[in-house]
This record gives C-alpha cells, structure tokens and sequence, in this order.
C-alpha cells in the first residue's frame, strides 16, 4: 500500500454527461462560481462536484507535474483533501456542491 496520501487523490472526469445524469443531480439549481484567466492555488476540505458551462482547466496535484485537463460539458470530481494548482486558460463559469461531511 502507497503511503503518500495523495496518491490516490485523484480528479475523476465525465465528458458530455447526458441531460439525464444532470437532471438526476439537480445541478441546475447548484450555486455557480467563476474565475478569470490565471493560476489558482487551492485545497479542497471536502469533496467537489462540479459542472463547467464555461472555461478550460489543467489542474496540478500538488507535487506533481503531471495534470489532468477539463472545460466545458465536463463533469468534474474534486477529492477532499487534495491540493492542486489551476492554470485556467479559458474564463470558468461553473455549477458545483461540496459533500458535507458525514463520516
């Protein structure tokens, strides 16, 4: 078993979901955020599901220069606990929710 604990924080991407899945999420009544152009440190206290109307994404694990990429009609999972830098090429205008946490 790995134990660096970031290894298996890993964003999980669902390209194009079909209206069904969005309807089923109710993600059109989810809070939306939006950011400009640049590159974003964050850190994720609980898990994040979001959907981007707008934008393009890399996202860098922290001590990692691997990344994973997402824009527009993605489906984006975001693990808790994962620190990640955004280089936003494109303007992102999002739906997400944070999962309470209940463990």
């Amino acid at each position: 078993m790995a134990s660096d604990s970031n290894s298996n924080l890993r964003i999980t991407i669902e390209s194009n979901p079909p209206e069904s899945r969005l309807a089923e999420l109710n993600i059109k009544c989810w809070p939306k955020w939006g950011c400009s152009p640049g590159k974003y440190q964050l850190k994720f206290d609980a898990e994040e599901t979001c959907y981007l109307l707008k934008g393009k994404v890399k996202a860098y694990p922290k001590g990692s220069s691997e990344f994973v990429e997402f824009g527009v009609g993605d489906l984006v999972t975001i693990p808790k606990g994962l620190h990640c830098t955004w280089d936003v090429s494109v303007a992102v205008d999002k739906h997400y929710k944070f999962e309470s946490s209940s463990s």
